[in-house]
Parts: structure tokens; sequence; C-alpha cells
């Protein structure tokens, strides 16, 4: 990962979720040293309330990889302050049994070198076509992020 440091907050944090992602899809091998590559031996990660360190981290990618979803990222809005970030991104997924819309409030600090090193997530998840729905009815902006995983 490239470090945060003088990297448009909206580019950063689409490329880390995206190459995250891809990198655990890409082998069936342990995904630990992948998690190692994106986050510091101490991360701590905290999503809806559930806390996370290294090792949970790495069980938790195991159910992702056995699902091979594709991922389409938006990156609504993002804000960077030294090692911490903030954004507001839509993660779009579809697996072979089910396609839904995952809305996250993330704030996160990062190491000097692009690695996760906290972070808290806010989610909430909605069926693909309510999602669906509510962006063809709604203005997009034009600076918005959008990537592929």
């Amino acid at each position: 990962m490239r470090p945060l440091h003088g990297t448009d907050p909206k580019q950063f944090i689409a490329d880390f979720v995206t190459s995250f992602t891809h990198e655990l899809l890409r082998g069936d091998d342990d995904p630990g040293p992948i998690v190692d590559r994106y986050h510091t031996p101490d991360v701590v990660q905290i999503a809806d309330g559930h806390r996370m360190d290294r090792e949970a981290l790495v069980a938790h990618t195991r159910p992702v990889r056995r699902n091979r979803p594709d991922l389409r990222m938006e990156v609504h809005e993002a804000l960077a302050d030294g090692d911490r970030i903030a954004a507001r991104y839509t993660m779009h997924v579809r697996t072979l049994k089910k396609t839904l819309a995952v809305e996250v409030c993330l704030f996160g600090q990062f190491a000097t070198d692009g690695r996760m090193r906290r972070a808290h997530l806010l989610t909430r998840t909605l069926p693909a076509d309510v999602e669906d729905d509510a962006a063809r009815s709604t203005p997009q902006p034009p600076d918005r992020q959008e990537t592929r995983a």
C-alpha cells in the first residue's frame, strides 16, 4: 500500500479496500500474509461494535474467500488529517446466492507505510434492488470515486 499522506483520501480508501479484497480472492493460500500487507500487527478494527484483532481479521477473511464475491465500491466522501481518515462509501457485493449493498462509515488510522492500524466502521446493509432504485432516483455528484475489485 502507498502512504495516506499526500494521497487523495477518496482514492486511498478505494484502493485500500479494493486491492485488499482482490488479493484475498486471487488465491487459496494462507490469508495471514495478505492481512499483514494491509494491516499492522497490532491492528484493531471495530465493526458495528464487534472488535477484531489480527487473528480475528484473518478468520473473518475465510468466508469472504469461500463466497468469491464481485465487489464494486463507490466512495461518496473522504477526508484525511495526518494519519487519520474518515470516509463514507457503498460496497456493492454480488455472490452466487445474493446481491446487496453495504453502506459504510469508516474512521481509520493508518501507519506511515499505508497499513491500517485502527478502524471503527458503522455499516448498513441494503438489498441491491433497493440500492439500485435509490441510485436511479438520486443524482450522483461528479466527484464520486468508483472502483471494482
